[in-house]
């Protein structure tokens, strides 16, 4: 089930490049990180390496996720988004996505390479199993 939601995401530019460039970068792979910050900004990205090395699916390195929380925590900062990439399919959320979403107050932002000179990035909340896709502006 997918509905909108009211929240508009201002997306740092420079976030944007990145996780572009990442998921590049990694390509034939799905790349994956965390957007990190507070009053509603993003104030940081972590890359994380994708340990599955797949096309399909990731997951972090354990050790690179502890020590974005640590930073995280030292710093107050809220965890904000989980992004990854999308290298044959549509930025939406696939059913591994939904079932594998465990933290309801994150954003999961998608980038899709399936036109790889038009990467499309959207964000979505994903709660109970339902997706809420939010606006998201760069700037």
């Amino acid at each position: 089930m997918t509905c909108t939601n009211k929240h508009l995401i201002i997306l740092p530019q420079k976030f944007a490049e990145e996780i572009n460039n990442h998921a590049i970068e990694e390509y034939p792979n799905e790349c994956c990180g965390i957007l990190a910050g507070t009053n509603n900004q993003f104030l940081q990205l972590f890359r994380m390496t994708n340990v599955e090395a797949s096309p399909y699916r990731f997951s972090w390195d354990p050790k690179e996720l502890f020590k974005a929380w640590n930073t995280m925590e030292d710093n107050q900062w809220e965890h904000r988004a989980v992004y990854h990439s999308h290298t044959h399919s549509p930025a939406y959320p696939s059913d591994t996505d939904v079932r594998l979403a465990g933290w309801p107050d994150a954003f999961y932002l998608i980038i899709s390479l399936s036109d790889k000179e038009n990467p499309i990035m959207r964000i979505f909340q994903i709660i109970d199993g339902i997706i809420s896709e939010n606006r998201m502006i760069t700037q």
